[in-house]
């Protein structure tokens, strides 16, 4: 079994970074818990990267939730550091989730994660509050209309501000995701830590929050209207906010729209590799992006990641030598969306057959790395302090 003093001992390959001794979240009322974690992370952000999967906990390509079973941990014998969990659909009111997962589940799954010692982080692919009143006019199989998908109009962000005309219905929806932050607690009645991801990948234009969709100053205030309400409204201080972009090449354009440093704990990034531009434009982007956390005293992660070219070695000789050279907290695959039939469907396109493994051989190269910390690394870093 891989220790941590490993990782660490490997880690005295220095990063050219320096971390400050007690930096602390955002929310100057953040939990003990939560400030235990914004500091443990921060600090293992410069010794190793943890790995983390999107609903690792909830299927896979062939199973659909079967309690203590993961992807990760069936192929490596070791759950991920990092579990992903999506809230898409909890602001209808719905039982389940964008990818039909009950969100009662969700709700257990997060709370054995964090029982085991793991680190939570929760994405919102929010429906598009104004044109989902609106009629589908679409002939398309695969409608992208009232979904966060849904980039037809402008002025969805500005409709959901103070004075728009859909600003008490989002208020509901906002209303619905603190019921469900309500409710994760530990067997005490603590609340537990989580990061929180909404309007991610805000320098695309594909959601309707994007940089094209909407003004950077309206996309400050909505950022900044979520945060207050959940936080001041709510009473929520176990939240760390991750602000987060899709691929971009200067700080400059990172930066477009950022609502600033008393609310935002991380800096993320989302890049998927589609080319041989992937390790240059990641490497470019990681420098910058957690140069400028630092400096702010912010957590890092390489959020959303993947590989779509069919490389054999990708993880061992593409992703993890850009890593290794820079402090990222965390680095998070996509989700295994469940196939039981063992082929992918995408609108326009002829089946895809799947690997039958749920990942390939080289993710054990990179699962053995002393720079990657997987679950067990976690629980002996004992990141809660619960030792």
């Amino acid at each position: 079994m891989r220790s941590l003093i490993t990782v660490l001992f490997a880690a005295a390959i220095p990063l050219a970074f320096s971390c400050s001794e007690s930096p602390s979240p955002a929310d100057r009322l953040a939990t003990k818990e939560t400030v235990t974690l914004f500091r443990s992370l921060y600090k293992l952000q410069n010794e190793g990267v943890m790995y983390g999967h999107q609903d690792d906990l909830m299927y896979g390509r062939s199973w659909w939730y079967e309690k203590g079973r993961s992807d990760t941990k069936d192929f490596t014998g070791d759950y991920p550091a990092v579990a992903g969990f999506e809230l898409g659909h909890i602001e209808l009111g719905d039982e389940r989730s964008i990818d039909s997962v009950s969100f009662a589940q969700i709700a257990e799954q997060i709370k054995i994660h964090y029982r085991r010692g793991g680190v939570i982080t929760i994405s919102w692919h929010a429906k598009n509050p104004l044109t989902i009143q609106l009629p589908d006019t679409s002939t398309r199989r695969w409608s992208m209309h009232g979904t966060a998908w849904d980039v037809s109009s402008r002025e969805v962000v500005a409709s959901i501000l103070p004075g728009g005309k859909n600003h008490e219905m989002f208020n509901t929806w906002l209303g619905r995701l603190a019921e469900f932050f309500a409710g994760l607690k530990d067997e005490d009645g603590t609340p537990i830590p989580i990061i929180f991801r909404p309007y991610h990948e805000h320098s695309g234009s594909f959601f309707w929050w994007g940089t094209d969709i909407c003004t950077d100053s309206e996309y400050a205030s909505l950022w900044r209207y979520t945060v207050e309400f959940l936080r001041d409204k709510k009473g929520f201080h176990n939240i760390l906010y991750a602000y987060n972009t899709d691929r971009v090449t200067s700080l400059e354009q990172y930066m477009k729209g950022y609502p600033g440093d008393d609310i935002i704990d991380m800096l993320s990034l989302d890049m998927y590799d589609r080319g041989e531009q992937f390790v240059p434009e990641l490497d470019t982007a990681l420098n910058f992006v957690t140069a400028e956390a630092l400096k702010r005293n912010k957590l890092t992660a390489l959020s959303e990641t993947g590989e779509r070219r069919g490389m054999e070695n990708w993880w061992s000789t593409v992703l993890l030598p850009v890593l290794n050279k820079y402090p990222v907290g965390y680095v998070l695959t996509w989700r295994h969306a469940y196939m039981p039939r063992g082929f992918r469907q995408v609108p326009g396109m002829p089946p895809v057959q799947m690997p039958a493994k749920p990942f390939p051989d080289d993710f054990m190269n990179f699962y053995n790395s002393p720079r990657t910390l997987f679950l067990k690394e976690i629980q002996e870093a004992d990141i809660y302090k619960r030792k």
